[in-house]
């Protein structure tokens, strides 16, 4: 027994006519009553008794036809599911991103790429960039975005990193003397209040550096796990602090803060470093594939909006390990 031999029966049932069974399938009527003929030798039974061109459906015909009918319309199912998969419009996408981007950026992108679909399902959660490496280390997520703090040498073999590295910025209150200024050097951050990252992470350190390389004094009255909390001290007019460009692209369009503090470039070129992070050994379905491409593609788009003059490179290499 046939697939085609059952569509071609059930086309016979539904219209009571070779001839018209032919038409709607587009074949001849020789082949239809052979199509029938082969059904029948195949399965040992008589499904037609046959007066003149009349054929009248004997009760185990009315049998199969509720069985062809649910296996024909499974398969229709299975083909339809199967291009949605193809197409990357259903399935299920579990991803997963650092406080900063996904309280606004992130969440947003994900909304938009996904449209109208409503055959996919999608986890979205918000995690240290230390937990977003575990759990794409562990291959329970399609893809994360983190940061480059952590260590990637011992997860090599677990997993992929397309990293991005980026200029900061600095986030002064709305009226401070420095806004005035187009760029902000570590010389006129000499001893203004600043909030920054804990001490051990990597852009922290390099922060603290530019300004000893200067001479100057960075004096650290706020240390927040993120930035963007930071950003509130600001606009209290609290402190100063150097933020990734991603804290400013979330700002910028959010305007959580409204109009109370403002972003100017560093003098020098310090980089910020982050990455997409993908399992190496669970493959990607094309709906990932396609929300991870697309991701990439918007971060390059804000980075280059606020002229960061973004980087990529997809590897693991000495540095950020």
């Amino acid at each position: 027994m046939k697939l085609q031999q059952l569509s071609v029966f059930r086309e016979v049932m539904a219209t009571g006519s070779v001839s018209q069974a032919a038409r709607r399938l587009g074949r001849t009527q020789p082949a239809i009553s052979l199509s029938l003929k082969e059904l029948e030798a195949s399965l040992g039974i008589t499904l037609f008794e046959r007066e003149g061109r009349r054929l009248i459906p004997m009760p185990e015909a009315h049998y199969l036809l509720a069985e062809a009918n649910e296996v024909l319309d499974r398969l229709s199912a299975v083909s339809r599911t199967m291009k949605s998969l193809g197409d990357a419009t259903s399935g299920s996408l579990k991803v997963a991103a650092m406080p900063g981007p996904s309280s606004y950026l992130f969440p947003r992108y994900i909304s938009q790429v996904l449209g109208d679909f409503r055959d996919i399902k999608l986890t979205l959660s918000m995690r240290s960039s230390q937990q977003i490496l575990e759990l794409v280390a562990t291959q329970s997520i399609d893809f994360g975005f983190a940061d480059l703090d952590i260590q990637l040498e011992k997860r090599k073999d677990l997993l992929t990193a397309e990293t991005f590295s980026s200029r900061c910025f600095c986030a002064l209150p709305t009226g401070h003397r420095l806004a005035r200024k187009s760029a902000i050097s570590w010389e006129d951050l000499h001893n203004q209040p600043m909030g920054g990252l804990h001490s051990a992470h990597r852009l922290q350190k390099r922060i603290h550096m530019a300004f000893q390389a200067r001479n100057a004094h960075y004096n650290q009255i706020i240390e927040s796990q993120f930035f963007i909390p930071l950003l509130q001290f600001v606009a209290q007019k609290q402190c100063c602090a150097i933020v990734d460009p991603m804290s400013v692209a979330s700002e910028q369009q959010s305007r959580l803060n409204g109009k109370a503090l403002v972003f100017r470039p560093l003098v020098e070129d310090l980089r910020y470093d982050c990455a997409i992070f993908t399992p190496r050994l669970r493959p990607m379905s094309q709906l990932a594939r396609r929300v991870k491409d697309g991701w990439k593609a918007e971060v390059l788009r804000l980075m280059h909006d606020l002229d960061s003059d973004p980087l990529t490179h997809q590897s693991l290499d000495e540095d950020a390990a």
